[in-house]
């Protein structure tokens, strides 16, 4: 059936929001809440688990409450320890200057989710958005299910979509870099692990993360180059054996958990590399405008700051206080003065890890001058908002 001449399958909303992660599902319940009809196309089904450190910086719990997210009945842990080890297992240890608190996407994502909906956001789970454009007015969303339309549109799609590789996006066809060609893998596990911290341990081309979350669970997520995985076979376990073992502290962990998953979660092709804020009229939000190196640990922060300053702009859109290109304009202004030289530095901070003599080499020196290591947090988180 042609759904485009048939206007029973064509439904109007004010915003569309392309992909139900934190960025795209905060945005949409502040939308709601200014009385604006919008809609969240999510490819998987709430709840689900996603490659993800779920380290939350402090500085956005009180947004969190104020969209609706009751976190102190969720009893977390709160983490004011930061533990980072070189290959030789080599540590060095750390008050963090503002702390965060652990949280799985899996429980906050399917959280947010029930908020927007209270809030009269239609969210259409296992929607798969194949293509979305702008006639000048009103964008046509394209999915797995019929065609739809809106006044405007927001990409929230993660890390890599099918839009950014149908768009072909800079950093979807820049050459394979130190910045660009990495995969992550995730797992929750059970396992003896202080509450209060935060241990990032390296290895050789790659560091791994562990952080208390609900349910006296751990995550455990780790970041590595697409060759350690080729060197292995294609192999993760075998990765896991004779690369992540070499760091003493990594090699306990994964003989000592109980691992709650019967397969790890992964991702491929994930890249560091700069990324606009605007394609085609649509405003990226979350991983999709730009993503911070995991080891910065405020990916989710990030998310959910941007949709709050996507929020605000597209509110003056709609009221007709500004035109579109203002619009568009003011977000990536905004967007970049919060975060730009947080990513510059997360990059730089990047090329350090991973590496034996320069970690292990960064470690002593962070031992040495412990304010060292506040400075770089510091630089590469903000403030409350």
């Amino acid at each position: 059936m042609d759904t485009q001449n048939n206007p029973a399958n064509i439904v109007d909303h004010d915003v569309a929001v392309v992909g139900g992660g934190l960025a795209g599902l905060s945005l949409s319940i502040q939308l709601a809440k200014k009385g604006l009809r919008v809609i969240v196309f999510e490819k998987e089904q709430y709840p689900f688990h996603k490659v993800c450190g779920e380290y939350i910086s402090l500085e956005s719990w009180n947004f969190l409450v104020s969209l609706g997210v009751d976190l102190d009945k969720m009893n977390l842990p709160v983490i004011s320890r930061l533990q980072v080890s070189a290959v030789n297992g080599k540590m060095s240890e750390h008050k963090l200057p503002l702390g965060g608190f652990g949280l799985s996407r899996y429980q906050l994502d399917h959280c947010l989710a029930k908020i927007a909906r209270l809030a009269g956001v239609t969210i259409l789970e296992n929607s798969k958005v194949n293509e979305f454009s702008f006639d000048g007015s009103v964008f046509h969303i394209d999915t797995s299910r019929q065609q739809y339309k809106a006044k405007l549109a927001c990409g929230s799609f993660g890390k890599r979509s099918n839009i950014d590789i149908r768009w072909k996006r800079h950093f979807i066809i820049a050459a394979k870099n130190k910045l660009n060609n990495y995969i992550g893998v995730k797992y929750h596990i059970k396992t003896e692990f202080p509450a209060d911290t935060i241990a990032l341990h390296n290895f050789n081309n790659g560091y791994c993360g562990i952080v208390k979350i609900e349910e006296d669970k751990c995550c455990l997520c780790y970041l590595t180059t697409a060759s350690n995985l080729q060197q292995c076979g294609g192999s993760v376990t075998d990765m896991e054996q004779t690369i992540l073992a070499q760091n003493p502290y990594l090699k306990s962990i994964f003989l000592n958990s109980e691992f709650l998953y019967k397969e790890p979660l992964t991702i491929s092709q994930i890249s560091f590399d700069k990324k606009t804020q605007v394609e085609n009229h649509v405003l990226m939000i979350g991983d999709a405008a730009g993503m911070i190196t995991p080891l910065c640990g405020n990916g989710m922060s990030m998310a959910l700051h941007g949709g709050k300053l996507a929020a605000e702009q597209i509110d003056l859109f709609l009221q007709n206080k500004i035109t579109r290109a203002a619009m568009e304009q003011q977000y990536m202004l905004q967007w970049k003065n919060h975060f730009s030289h947080r990513l510059k530095i997360g990059r730089s901070v990047q090329r350090l890890f991973g590496h034996k003599w320069l970690t292990k080499y960064f470690i002593a020196l962070a031992r040495r001058f412990p304010d060292l290591v506040d400075v770089l947090i510091r630089q590469t988180h903000g403030k409350p908002y």
